[in-house]
């Protein structure tokens, strides 16, 4: 009797680090016989890797879950990553369980596990023709192959010990732990000789490592075949004089900096437990203004934290407007149970949360079109990605270094090749927001 071979699909949610983690998963599935599938054609196997920062990233992990089982009434639904470590604590996982939701938890710590937890899943299923002899060695988490991808997310920490009142993430995802820098250095090599072109350095806390970060540059900076290099999200107290002068040595780093900075107010900052003053923070994108020509500065604001007050959450938007962020992620502060934020009085209702959030992104927005238009009529270049169609002509697109979307008529792909040329003018087309267009 032929073997049948297994199945799998799987769907990330949350940060860089899960599309990290997720990349890794799915290739040391692979490596063991297993056959890839889209999320949404049937699967033997679901993985829905999860996320736990918000409410809202709750909802989503239990509709993609549920989601999973109706594509396949029969399949193995796995649960993987931060939400299962969260449901753990607080003893809900026998509830998903019991209920049919899921039928594998793996915290984040066993998924360097996946191959060996599904075999035995399946295994226990006594289905005899599923071949029982594929590879079920244990990998720890590394990327060596992602065919036909332009970027990839390398993560070179886990783990937290900041402890900010409002987050769960230090509690589902440990203390921090470092990679090796010869470990990551040859990962990036690896994928480097498999086409990426792009690599962004994540991590749950990068700026934990500090200096480490510099050196890590610096033997990025040799690989052949890498074209750029940027962080993911930084705090603010990482960027000083001395650290910003040496990383704009490096001629791979792009100038597109995420610097966290949850709340323009002094006051709400420090309920926060964030250790920095907005001034701080201003401070930091004047240094990163000094040493790059218009760098592009992106954040994350949560709104209708516990106690903001109209005058606090003004103080925000006032900020934002004087930074001129090319970005910003606002979230509706979400209550977690276990933080010190969800026990503090004087809790925002809904209502206001989502007035206040209206508000602030229709500044934000603004700001990031005016970052953008800064551009128009300038040289450009960016990353050849992927060909998209727009009012029924095919054009070439990517990113530049500040990671603005540009578009180039062209009649074929030239994928990780920099494209270059005088921006003309700003079109939106579906999935692309606002895109400036290359002559």
């Amino acid at each position: 009797m032929q073997l049948r071979q297994l199945t799998f699909a799987i769907h990330t949610l949350g940060c860089k680090v899960n599309t990290y983690e997720s990349d890794a998963m799915a290739e040391a599935l692979r490596a063991a016989g297993f056959a890839e599938r889209s999320f949404e054609e049937t699967a033997d196997v679901y993985i829905i890797n999860t996320c736990t920062v918000t409410n809202v990233a709750d909802r989503k992990s239990r509709q993609m879950l549920r989601r999973a089982r109706k594509f396949n009434p029969e399949a193995l639904i796995v649960a993987a990553g931060c939400y299962v470590d969260d449901a753990a604590k607080n003893d809900r996982l026998e509830e998903l369980i019991s209920a049919h939701v899921i039928d594998v938890a793996v915290p984040n710590a066993d998924k360097k596990n996946i191959v060996s937890i599904i075999k035995n899943e399946l295994i226990l299923e006594n289905d005899s023709s599923i071949d029982e002899n594929i590879n079920s060695s244990n990998p720890s988490l590394f990327l060596t192959e992602l065919d036909g991808h332009t970027r990839a997310f390398i993560k070179v920490q886990d783990g937290c010990n900041m402890f900010c009142s409002y987050c769960v993430i230090p509690y589902v995802r440990g203390r921090l732990q470092a990679r090796p820098v010869e470990e990551v250095l040859e990962e990036i090599r690896m994928l480097a000789e498999r086409g990426v072109a792009e690599t962004v350095i994540t991590g749950i806390h990068l700026s934990s490592l500090g200096d480490g970060l510099l050196r890590l540059v610096e033997g990025i900076e040799g690989i052949d075949g890498i074209k750029r290099i940027r962080f993911g999200s930084l705090e603010p107290t990482l960027i000083t004089e001395a650290f910003t002068a040496q990383l704009r040595q490096s001629e791979k780093l792009c100038p597109h900096f995420h610097l966290s900075l949850q709340s323009g107010s002094d006051t709400v900052l420090k309920r926060m437990n964030r250790h920095y003053t907005a001034s701080d923070f201003e401070r930091s994108c004047d240094i990163l203004r000094k040493y790059y020509e218009h760098p592009a500065i992106t954040t994350d604001i949560i709104v209708g934290f516990p106690g903001e007050t109209e005058e606090e959450f003004r103080g925000t938007c006032d900020f934002a407007e004087r930074v001129g962020f090319y970005e910003a992620h606002v979230f509706k502060y979400s209550r977690r149970r276990g933080t010190v934020a969800d026990r503090m009085p004087d809790q925002i209702p809904e209502p206001l949360k989502a007035a206040r959030s209206e508000e602030l992104i229709r500044i934000t927005d603004r700001l990031s079109h005016e970052f953008r238009t800064y551009y128009l009529g300038k040289d450009a270049a960016f990353l050849s990605e992927e060909l998209v169609e727009i009012g029924g002509e095919l054009y070439e697109t990517g990113f530049t270094p500040e990671y603005i979307r540009c578009v180039k008529k062209s009649e074929s792909l030239h994928q990780n090749e920099i494209i270059v040329g005088k921006t003309s003018h700003i079109v939106q087309q579906n999935v692309i927001d606002e895109s400036l267009v290359l002559l």
